[in-house]
């Protein structure tokens, strides 16, 4: 989404932060507003958090902490259905409908291909080099 190219940690939390509270509180909300916010309203551990505001936005989640980071997680939500929209990598719209079929729920389904995506993120970023496309669908039609 190029919308969060070029924002900071900070600037980005604080979308998620404000979409939720627009949906909370019923008020116009823009059209990627309303897709974070469908995203949150799929996870509500995450809803007290987002809720407090202040304590969220400067939080570090580190491995070390025991807590996962729930923005990268509803971000790798985001990504995936950014991916569904355009069916990029080819083929991934065809294997998320065949794994939402197989587990019923989209929601299980794309937690499945996060998975994936985070592990093509991860060797990516130890590479140095772009996510490989190819490897990560391979990975989401072995699921």
């Amino acid at each position: 989404m190029p919308f969060f190219d070029n924002q900071s940690r900070d600037e980005l939390r604080r979308v998620y932060v404000e979409a939720w509270r627009k949906r909370r509180e019923g008020l116009p909300i823009e059209p990627l507003e309303a897709q974070v916010a469908d995203v949150i309203a799929l996870h509500p551990e995450y809803h007290a958090a987002l809720e407090r505001g202040a304590d969220v936005l400067d939080r570090d989640y580190t491995p070390e902490g025991g807590q996962a980071n729930p923005f990268l997680h509803m971000g790798l939500h985001l990504a995936v259905r950014d991916q569904l929209a355009t069916d990029r990598p080819s083929g991934i719209r065809k294997a998320f409908a065949s794994l939402a079929a197989r587990h019923g729920s989209e929601h299980e389904a794309e937690h499945r291909i996060i998975e994936c995506l985070a592990e093509a993120m991860w060797e990516a970023q130890r590479a140095g080099r772009p996510p490989d496309e190819a490897a990560y669908l391979q990975c989401v039609l072995r699921l």
